[in-house]
C-alpha cells in the first residue's frame, strides 16, 4: 500500500469497558499511541458530551499530542486534531480544525468563524492558521459539493458496513473519488479490505475500530506498506 496513504482515527470512548473515568483514560492512551505512530488526523467525536466536557477532553487530547511529540525520536509531521462539528470548541482548545456532518454548516462558514474567532495551530495542507475542514459524505454528489465549498478532504461511507445503514460499496466510492478532493474511505475497513478502497481511488482510510481495537503502530505499518 502507498506510503502516502492518509490515516484518520475517529474516537469513541464508549467502546472501551469500564466507567467514564477509565474510558477517558484509555481513550487518551490511544490518542497518544496514534500520534506517536504517525496517524495524520484524529477526530474527537464524543458527541454525547456537554460543551464543557468536550472542551476538557479536547484539552487532554492536545496535551497527549504534545507528549507524544516529545517522546518520539522520529521526525514526522504532527498529528492534526479535529473536533466533531464544534468550531467553537476547536477554537477554544487551538485544535487544527473540525469535522462536519453531511447536513452541518458549510466549510465556508467554518472558515469565516475561524477568521473571526482567531487562528488555531498551523495545520498541514493548509495555509498557516487556516482550519482543516473534513466533511462526512454518503453520496458522490455530496463529495463534489464539499469540494466546491472548500473542504480540505471528505470521509465517504459506509463502504462496507454500519449498523442501521446500507453500505455504499466500492462502486460508489470509486465514483466519489473522481471529485477534485481527497476522499478517505470509512465503514467496516479492515487490514484485509483497505487495499480495495485505495485501489478504488481513496486517498486514505478513516476508522474507529481499526485503530482503537488494535496496535496502532502495526496498523500504520501495514497500511503504509
Amino acid at each position: 500500500m502507498p506510503a502516502s496513504c492518509l490515516l484518520y482515527y475517529i474516537t469513541d470512548r464508549t467502546a472501551f469497558p469500564g466507567n467514564e473515568t477509565s474510558c477517558r483514560r484509555r481513550l487518551m492512551e490511544k490518542v497518544g499511541e496514534a500520534a506517536r505512530a504517525g496517524v495524520d488526523y484524529i477526530q474527537l467525536r464524543e458527541k454525547d458530551l456537554s460543551t464543557r466536557d468536550l472542551e476538557q477532553l479536547a484539552q487532554e487530547a492536545a496535551s497527549a499530542f504534545r507528549q507524544a511529540r516529545l517522546a518520539s525520536d522520529q521526525p514526522q509531521p504532527a498529528t492534526a486534531l479535529l473536533i466533531n462539528s464544534r468550531t467553537d470548541v476547536a477554537l477554544a482548545v487551538q485544535a487544527d480544525g473540525v469535522h462536519l456532518r453531511s447536513d452541518d454548516v458549510s466549510p465556508e462558514d467554518v472558515r469565516t468563524t475561524w477568521t473571526k474567532g482567531g487562528a488555531g495551530t498551523a495545520a498541514r495542507q493548509n495555509p498557516a492558521g487556516a482550519p482543516i475542514v473534513a466533511v462526512s459524505c454518503h453520496f458522490p454528489a455530496e463529495v463534489v459539493e464539499a469540494a466546491a465549498w472548500g473542504a480540505t478532504f471528505t470521509v465517504f461511507g459506509p463502504v462496507f458496513e454500519k449498523t442501521n445503514a446500507q453500505p455504499v460499496g466500492l462502486k460508489l466510492l470509486r465514483e466519489a473519488c473522481r471529485a477534485n478532493i481527497p476522499v478517505l474511505a470509512l465503514g467496516g475497513i479492515t487490514l484485509e479490505n483497505a487495499s480495495s478502497c485505495l485501489a478504488a481511488g481513496a486517498a486514505g482510510i478513516a476508522a474507529i475500530r481499526l485503530f482503537q481495537d488494535n496496535d496502532i503502530a502495526r496498523v500504520v505499518k501495514q497500511l503504509r506498506g
